[in-house]
């Protein structure tokens, strides 16, 4: 009888990879179908990255180039908006951690005299508030002067000064904490202080104290002028007077540290579960990072922390990352509490409503 354990637990564990084996198949075929829709809908191309078990599964769908044709390669790279502030926000608690922030100290304490406008008080705002969005600072993305496209087509840069003085010359949104207005000036304002604090610059700080530590290779923020995407990358589309155009080249000292970010499924996947580990941010700070405030309404259970998103999906699964909007990309990154991860990227800005939370749960559930 002693025999008989042996055999019955390799069966067993031949049959739960058996098991498994199909749920991927599953999985990934309802992935498959996702992406397909999306394309078939008019989207040029998609991509979607998923990690599990140091496992990875790369599937793609449309075209990389409309041009050529060619097809979107598993190591693309890609631009990853406001996912960008997500990493802004990993260093700020790096420095919290570290006793240089508090993250309740007004921001005028960091940066005098930076913040200052029509209603607008830098001794009011903390830095708890521009990282959840409460801060109630005008928003600079889109004003004239700084847009990505125009500023690419006119050979032009912007500093994170010049982005916030265009803030500036805007009245506040509304009083610092009552309520949350996502607003990209918050995160230029959060780069201008990891600068200030650590003497160093945004890059700098972004590749010694996350890049390389967590091996990101593929991920890197372009410097004011550099317009084009380094390596291999998909084309990014927008309808520009009807007509669906390549966008690839902006201008990325415009979104800096709110969304310049190029970064690839692979290595957005792996950030997040290291992230969700404890092994990017101490876990105090992390409890502090993930705990979301409601971000529009109860009902839609959507929340919002520091820098970060999170929702409970359909079947349970807590879901936490983060959504990136750009000129060309839009892509919708993040993990689960139980160790799988999904980066999903359109090369263009879909023009109906996208139900992420489909998407996923097909990646993310058991």
């Amino acid at each position: 009888m002693r025999h008989q354990k042996p055999a019955l637990a390799t069966a067993i564990a031949a049959i739960a990879l058996l098991l498994s084996g199909c749920v991927d198949f599953e999985r990934t075929r309802t992935l498959q179908n996702d992406l397909d829709g999306l394309t078939g809908a008019g989207v040029v191309g998609a991509v979607t990255t998923v990690s599990a078990n140091r496992t990875t599964t790369v599937l793609t769908s449309g075209v990389g180039d409309r041009t050529t044709g060619a097809e979107i390669a598993d190591d693309s790279r890609v631009r990853v908006g406001s996912i960008t502030k997500t990493f802004t926000s990993a260093i700020i608690m790096q420095l919290v951690a570290e006793g240089k922030v508090d993250l309740d100290r007004a921001i005028d304490g960091y940066l005098p005299g930076v913040i200052a406008g029509a209603g607008v008080d830098g001794t009011a705002i903390t830095v708890r508030q521009l990282m959840q969005h409460r801060s109630g600072l005008p928003e600079f993305a889109g004003e004239p002067g700084a847009d990505e496209l125009v500023a690419a087509n006119e050979n032009r840069t912007i500093s994170p000064a010049q982005a916030v003085a265009i803030a500036m010359a805007k009245p506040a949104q509304f009083p610092p904490g009552s309520r949350f207005l996502y607003t990209n000036t918050n995160y230029i304002v959060l780069g201008m202080l990891i600068e200030a604090v650590s003497r160093h610059s945004y890059t700098d700080e972004l590749t010694t104290r996350i890049l390389g530590p967590q091996g990101l290779e593929d991920t890197y923020l372009p410097g004011p002028g550099e317009r084009a995407i380094r390596g291999p990358h998909p084309s990014g589309y927008q309808d520009v007077d009807g007509v669906v155009t390549d966008v690839s080249m902006i201008e990325p000292s415009v979104p800096w540290s709110a969304g310049a970010l190029v970064s690839t499924g692979r290595d957005l996947n792996r950030f997040w579960l290291a992230l969700l580990d404890g092994k990017v941010v101490p876990r105090a700070q992390l409890d502090e990072m993930t705990k979301a405030l409601p971000a529009a309404s109860e009902a839609e259970g959507m929340g919002y922390g520091l820098g970060v998103g999170s929702t409970d999906l359909p079947c349970g699964v807590r879901y936490v990352g983060h959504t990136g909007g750009i000129p060309g990309y839009y892509t919708l990154s993040g993990a689960s509490t139980e160790g799988r991860a999904v980066t999903i990227t359109l090369t263009q800005i879909p023009t109906q409503q996208t139900d992420s939370e489909a998407l996923l749960s097909h990646a993310l559930c058991p």
